[in-house]
């Protein structure tokens, strides 16, 4: 499986910096590209929950960005997840201005990866083997992850698609409501796929290195 292949090829939870080995690096590069491949697959395929909300769709494309956050803390996955935006943006996309292109592609996307700066609380979990606090903590890093890319995903509707608010409906509260309602489901789902996921990973890879 690719997320084997990732636990088999990571050593810590590291971010992209000057500190990492032209071999870590090597290997933090090749994580990256497995978990873009997945969001591929996820995304290309139509793999998703069997429910459309108001035009939006309720997907598991953020685990693969969320995973890799928590595994290589939020620089990877912020850069994960603007490679995923900029992927899912070839795969067709709704597009009225550069600025809404932004927001609802590379960073409705990348702002998923800070998920990771709750990375180190999740291995100091796992590692002092509370496994139930580990799992508290990747669901916070999956809440967190879901917040923060409401931002960008409600300030586009507020400033783009203000239109199509009900008359007499604030566009602010069209938009955050309209993004909750598809949203929210993903983040339940991500967070479950993450529970079962991270740990599993994160054990593997303390076993290889």
């Amino acid at each position: 499986m690719a997320w084997k292949r990732i636990a088999g090829s990571t050593g810590t939870a590291s971010g992209i910096g000057t500190g990492t080995t032209g071999s870590e690096r090597i290997r933090l590069l090749v994580q990256i590209a497995l978990a873009v491949a997945l969001f591929a697959v996820l995304d290309f395929m139509n793999l998703r929950l069997p429910v459309n909300i108001a035009g939006g769709s309720i997907s598991l494309v953020m685990a693969p960005i969320v995973i890799i956050a928590l595994l290589r803390g939020p620089a990877a996955g912020i850069v994960t997840g603007l490679l995923c935006g900029f992927l899912d943006l070839a795969f067709g996309a709704t597009i009225i201005h550069p600025a809404q292109l932004l927001l609802d592609y590379p960073l409705t996307y990348a702002v998923v990866g800070c998920a990771g700066f709750l990375a180190p609380l999740v291995h100091n979990a796992l590692s002092q083997g509370k496994a139930a606090l580990g799992i508290v903590w990747i669901e916070a890093a999956t809440v967190l992850a879901g917040i923060i890319r409401l931002i960008p995903a409600t300030a586009s509707g507020v400033i783009f698609f203000a239109e199509y608010a009900p008359t007499g409906q604030s566009p602010f509260v069209y938009s955050l409501l309209y993004n909750i309602t598809y949203l929210l489901p993903s983040v339940v789902g991500v967070a479950v796929v993450s529970a079962v996921v991270v740990p599993i990973l994160w054990h593997q890879l303390n076993r290889t290195r």
